[in-house]
């Protein structure tokens, strides 16, 4: 046998077997119980695995659009299917989607397959409701978008380095893929706002286990024990991911109840100023949180970055490559303010930020694309402004 190459054994072989009877019959049980309500017309597909495999094929193709319009085409714009082990309403009617909407948190309630729920925790910040999640959420973009909290937490500075570094490493290379160097970028920033943490090998080490957490969001959700599929492997990287999460965790709470006796005259000036999203949880919102709890939590927003961000810098340098007129005078802009500091060398600082009137142009076009994210805005202007005009 090869190496690399998994062959099943007899065990397996009767696990699978075992699981496929188990979900079988919880699925007729489920069945029996659905009869009862009413829903719209739809086909739920192969037993257990639905039309989950349609949907992901459907979805990694440059076209997805035709699962949608073959089953409007069939049953209407609302339709039944299965997808990701659940009974899923899809809705193609506008009128229906802004009721549906506009009744969201009074008489409809938003929720997520409880495959993902189960990746991400039930403390997530995606999974949680009404006031908690409001207030959370709050939280999050003060902590994470507001000028306030980017001059403070030096996020320019850290762009700029991280940038640079990045820029010097695709010297020595022949080919750069744009779109995993932009998830490298996003991930290490992200990691470094929400728990001040910049060692590469443990960034690196903790972004290929994140990886194959995530791609057990669009895969069938089989009973756990069977960690060959794709979804048993995100569970065990979902578990690898919490252990290191929860280490920050035990360090950083070791490291403040070492310094709360130490006296410092400056040490109501310092505590005003909390470095990261940890310490922000940690003495306020969070007391009386678990580490599970802020686990769910720094994990839903590492998530909530990650995907949405690098595409965003990414599909910016491509429209501006596609426009030469718009790069160019995005880098007569840059060189402008280049020129006007003391030393060309040094990093944005906010002001300089602030006064790109060109480059907020480009922002406000990928906003009204709906592609920005919690933090990707920022992240994604200091990259094409540093990028742009090498």
């Amino acid at each position: 046998m090869a190496l690399g190459v998994w062959s099943p054994s007899l065990i397996d072989v009767v696990l699978f077997v075992i699981a496929a009877v188990v979900v079988w019959k919880l699925e007729r049980r489920r069945r029996r119980g659905w009869e009862t309500g009413r829903l719209p017309p739809g086909s739920e597909g192969l037993p257990v695995v639905g039309e989950t495999l349609q949907l992901i094929a459907a979805y990694k193709s440059e076209n997805p659009e035709p699962f949608i319009d073959e089953r409007v085409r069939r049953h209407g714009r609302l339709f039944t299917t299965h997808v990701f082990g659940e009974r899923t309403v899809f809705s193609a009617d506008p009128e229906f989607n802004r009721m549906v909407l506009g009744a969201e948190d009074r008489t409809v309630e938003g929720s997520y397959p409880s495959s993902l729920s189960t990746l991400l925790g039930t403390h997530s910040l995606v999974v949680m409701k009404g006031a908690r999640h409001k207030r959370m959420h709050s939280l999050t973009l003060a902590r994470l978008t507001s000028p306030t909290a980017i001059r403070e937490a030096k996020l320019l500075l850290h762009i700029d380095r991280l940038v640079r570094r990045t820029l010097d490493s695709w010297a020595s290379s022949s080919l750069v893929l744009l779109l995993d160097e932009a998830k490298k970028i996003t991930f290490e920033l992200t990691v470094k706002q929400l728990v001040s943490y910049d060692q590469r090998k443990w960034i690196e080490s903790l972004r290929r286990e994140y990886l194959l957490l995530i791609n057990g969001f669009f895969s069938i959700p089989f009973p756990s024990f069977l960690s060959f599929t794709t979804y048993g492997r995100a569970l065990k990287a979902r578990r690898k991911v919490e252990e290191a999460l929860k280490e920050v965790i035990r360090k950083r709470k070791l490291e403040k109840a070492t310094t709360r006796f130490d006296v410092d005259v400056n040490e109501s000036q310092n505590n005003k100023k909390k470095k990261d999203m940890l310490e922000e949880l940690l003495e306020g919102e969070a007391e009386g949180m678990t580490d599970e709890a802020i686990v769910d939590f720094l994990l839903s927003l590492l998530v909530a970055g990650y995907e949405t961000t690098s595409t965003i810098m990414t599909l910016a340098v491509k429209f501006l490559t596609d426009h030469p007129r718009a790069l160019a005078q995005l880098r007569e802009e840059q060189e402008g303010i280049r020129k006007k500091k003391k030393d060309e060398e040094a990093a944005l600082d906010w002001d300089e930020y602030k006064s790109m009137p060109f480059t907020q142009c480009v922002r406000l076009f990928l906003i009204s694309s709906r592609l920005s994210s919690l933090i990707g805005i920022q992240v994604a202007l200091c990259y094409v402004s540093f990028v742009c005009p090498l």
